[in-house]
């Protein structure tokens, strides 16, 4: 399993920016997929999932109602559209491919990483 995630990059609090996560080696559609961060000094903190059809999705509190996680099977690339920006939201994000159907919202539980993308927030 191959994981290329790319969109990463340097915007103000309360800013947007989509990360992608493009997927290859494996049966895309068959697996739940998920986006962790990790800030400087932190361990690894889960974001966001979904499920293989992409119709359940699953938040850390942190990010709900600003993130919004998706999919497109047809592509075998997975989506994180970040709106309303804070600093705190500054870290590398990976995503990651589960082991089976089900979304787990402990990193470790996923197999399969890529290779993570910077975002920045400014204040």
């Amino acid at each position: 399993v191959q994981l290329q995630a790319s969109g990463g990059g340097l915007v103000q609090a309360g800013g947007s920016l989509r990360l992608s996560c493009a997927a290859s080696g494996r049966t895309f559609s068959s697996y739940s997929m998920a986006w962790s961060r990790q800030a400087p000094g932190q361990e690894r903190e889960f974001v966001a999932g979904i499920s293989p059809s992409g119709s359940s999705t699953f938040y850390a509190d942190s990010v709900k109602g600003r993130f919004t996680i998706s999919r497109d099977n047809a592509k075998n690339t997975m989506y994180l559209q970040m709106n309303t920006l804070k600093p705190e939201d500054t870290a590398v994000y990976y995503c990651a491919v589960a082991r089976g159907s089900g979304i787990a919202s402990e990193p470790s539980m996923y197999p399969y990483w890529g290779q993570g993308t910077q975002v920045t927030v400014s204040s």
